[in-house]
């Protein structure tokens, strides 16, 4: 099972996106071009970024070398398609039960409190994931639904990974509630007007978890397109 790095960033979003998006140019095209010249531009590049990051460290009060930073990227580095840079994908569940409340985790890396989620394992598909994730870390047994969101993170601002993160709508089919003891802090079913602090992102995705909850229709969220692309993070998802 993975963790996926959901918490309240502290550091200019803008800021990480764009460091991010520089360094995955970099390290793509470094993983593609066998030119001397495009190498040694494309590692200036990855400096660039990694100056980038480290200034949005400082701005958030946290200590951060672009030396150590390019030596990690640098190190991630494949060839051809293998090294060609994508963000990682994480899948969650929305679970409501028969009082229309929604199943929470409280992480334990952070504190921070979720919908289950989880890295997105080979050799499953999407929705597997989504059970497996909620009965690893809350003891239920579900039933995905539907999908009804896929969002960016880094453009959500909620987590510093690059990743997208596919949400589904689930109902329960059986199971104990128990908290994961390792991954998580406690778990709970949590009303619309009570939920718990700190939340991540909640202000994407609970309206439409709760629609779905209540049995409402509801479309699949997902962050619109934007013109220019790197305009500021802070629009909200289409829907």
């Amino acid at each position: 099972m993975g963790r996926v790095a959901f918490h309240a960033v502290t550091a200019p979003p803008d800021l990480l996106r764009w460091s991010e998006a520089l360094a995955g140019i970099a390290r793509t095209g470094l993983a593609f071009t066998e030119n001397l010249y495009e190498r040694e531009r494309f590692q200036e590049v990855l400096h660039v970024a990694a100056d980038i990051r480290a200034a949005a460290g400082l701005a958030a009060g946290e200590e951060l070398e672009a030396g150590p930073l390019v030596q990690e990227w640098m190190r991630q580095v494949g060839a051809g398609v293998a090294g060609y840079v994508t963000p990682k994908v994480a899948v969650g569940a929305v679970v409501g039960n028969e009082r229309g409340e929604i199943l929470l985790v409280q992480r334990a890396d952070n504190g921070v409190w979720l919908y289950p989620t989880g890295w997105a394992d080979v050799g499953y598909s999407a929705s597997e994931v989504a059970v497996k994730e909620v009965l690893e870390e809350t003891g239920m047994e579900v039933e995905p639904m539907r999908l009804i969101a896929v969002l960016d993170g880094l453009r959500l601002g909620f987590t510093q990974v690059p990743l997208y993160s596919l949400v589904f709508h689930c109902r329960v089919v059986g199971g104990e509630l128990r908290r994961h003891p390792l991954e998580c802090l406690d778990v709970g079913w949590f009303a619309e007007a009570g939920l718990p602090e700190p939340l991540a992102g909640a202000s994407r995705w609970s309206a439409p978890a709760f629609q779905a909850i209540r049995g409402e229709t509801v479309d699949v969220v997902f962050d619109r397109p934007r013109q220019p692309t790197w305009r500021r993070h802070d629009e909200l998802p289409s829907r």
